[in-house]
């Protein structure tokens, strides 16, 4: 008998109410994710992948009102009938997620370092003074350098790629089993992406953490999952390991989808 996954979403809905209409973002998609097992959601901006992943941590977009259906399972637990106090529990110590923009998730009026702080106090019920011996600890162990010093620094004060560094400090800070990337690299340049996506490896080995990797880009998810849902205007159209996707993709979606992606071994190099 296997094991019960450590997220379960089945037939999930979700619509999205602006001032002007309603948008049905998602519609009925189901999928699983086990303990330790890093899965990738691909496709292009807007077919649902955010969506999803906000589902999940119960976030709406500013400005929006979300309706979802269907369930969540997070071992066992059915977190769309969970209160709004009671999220606030899974999101950090169970639940963490890192943002496409750290920028708008980073607050700029409050050093990385408290904004760390905050999250160990509250959620592992640190000291003052603990909490930063461990704050600084995590930023060291994202790569962060002079970590003790650069902790008292404003979001500002760090480049794209080291605020995205410090966005997964503030993911994993309180061991959760699960972190969601939504497009970690996103304006990051080509280098920093891969220093990025080569972290997130290294802290999923370290940490047995799974993982939930969203991204555009079939090139991304090659080395970093292993299972791919290819996401098509709010639905998946096709689902698998990464090497069956790769190697006999079936759904004409998940094949133009590889297209795009640069090649090396075929005539006229990147062509």
């Amino acid at each position: 008998m296997s094991a019960e996954p450590l997220l379960s979403v089945e037939n999930l809905t979700a619509s999205i109410a602006t001032r002007r209409e309603v948008v049905e973002a998602v519609r009925g998609i189901s999928f699983d994710i086990a303990k330790g097992e890093a899965v990738g959601f691909v496709g292009e901006s807007g077919c649902g992948k955010s969506v999803t992943a906000r589902a999940i941590m119960r976030l709406a977009a500013e400005g929006t009102r979300v309706r979802l259906g269907g369930a969540i399972r997070f071992k066992g637990r059915d977190l769309l009938g969970l209160s709004e106090a009671q999220m606030r529990d899974v999101r950090g110590p169970q639940i963490a997620m890192v943002f496409q923009d750290p920028m708008s998730s980073l607050n700029p009026v409050m050093t990385v370092g408290s904004q760390i702080d905050d999250m160990l106090m509250r959620h592992k019920g640190l000291g003052r003074r603990a909490a930063r011996t461990r704050t600084v600890e995590l930023l060291a162990s994202v790569g962060i350098p002079d970590p003790a010093r650069r902790a008292d620094d404003h979001p500002h004060q760090f480049s794209g790629g080291q605020r995205q560094r410090i966005m997964i400090a503030i993911a994993i800070s309180c061991d959760p089993e699960l972190l969601i990337a939504d497009e970690p690299t996103t304006a990051l340049d080509v280098t920093v992406q891969a220093q990025i996506l080569r972290l997130l490896m290294a802290l999923r080995e370290e940490r047995g953490m799974s993982l939930m990797l969203i991204t555009h880009d079939f090139g991304v998810v090659a080395g970093m999952v292993e299972k791919v849902n290819v996401m098509y205007r709010g639905e998946i159209v096709e689902a698998g390991s990464v090497d069956a996707l790769f190697g006999a993709p079936q759904h004409d979606y998940t094949r133009a989808l590889l297209a795009a992606v640069p090649r090396l071994d075929r005539a006229g190099g990147l062509g």
